[in-house]
């Protein structure tokens, strides 16, 4: 179970490099590392740019995500050398040890969340090549992939705000 979670995740931050080239090993790579049968239908230039737009889409979310549960994992493990300034006002403060051990807990039980929704994403991003370049009759995989990805933008948006 942790093995296909690990490849699923693996294959959302494969994405975005995938989104890049050809079908042919679009393909491949879902088979060969998702072990999954994954063919090619009716493949058009349309199709291939609507799963490149899709899959980039997607696939950079992966990696922002992948990047905020390393960000927060060694924030909250580090804290004390890097936000050991104000560790009064700061969750667990007055003590530096209690809002080390807040900061801490709270990455250790983040970073985790965080890589299961990449593994989930790695899952839709099979979905969507399957429809979009395998004839797979799932109508609600693009319409899921494109709000993924504006979901994604608009947390990208807030995030960046708040730094």
């Amino acid at each position: 179970m942790i093995g296909a979670a690990a490849r699923s995740a693996a294959y959302e931050l494969l994405a975005l490099p995938l989104a890049f080239t050809r079908v042919r090993t679009r393909l491949r790579v879902a088979r060969r590392l998702l072990r999954e049968p994954v063919g090619a239908h009716n493949i058009s230039p349309a199709r291939c740019l609507l799963h490149s737009v899709l899959s980039g889409g997607a696939g950079l979310l992966g990696w922002f995500l992948a990047m905020l549960s390393v960000l927060v994992l060694v924030r909250g493990l580090a804290y004390p050398l890097v936000g050991a300034d104000g560790y009064e006002n700061a969750w667990g403060g007055p003590t530096l040890a209690g809002a080390w051990a807040v900061h801490a807990a709270l990455g250790v039980l983040i970073a985790p969340a965080f890589i299961g929704l990449i593994a989930l994403f790695g899952r839709l991003q099979l979905r969507v090549t399957r429809t979009v370049l395998g004839g797979d009759r799932s109508w609600w995989a693009i319409p899921a992939a494109v709000i993924l990805a504006a979901v994604g933008a608009l947390f990208f948006v807030a995030w960046s705000h708040q730094i």
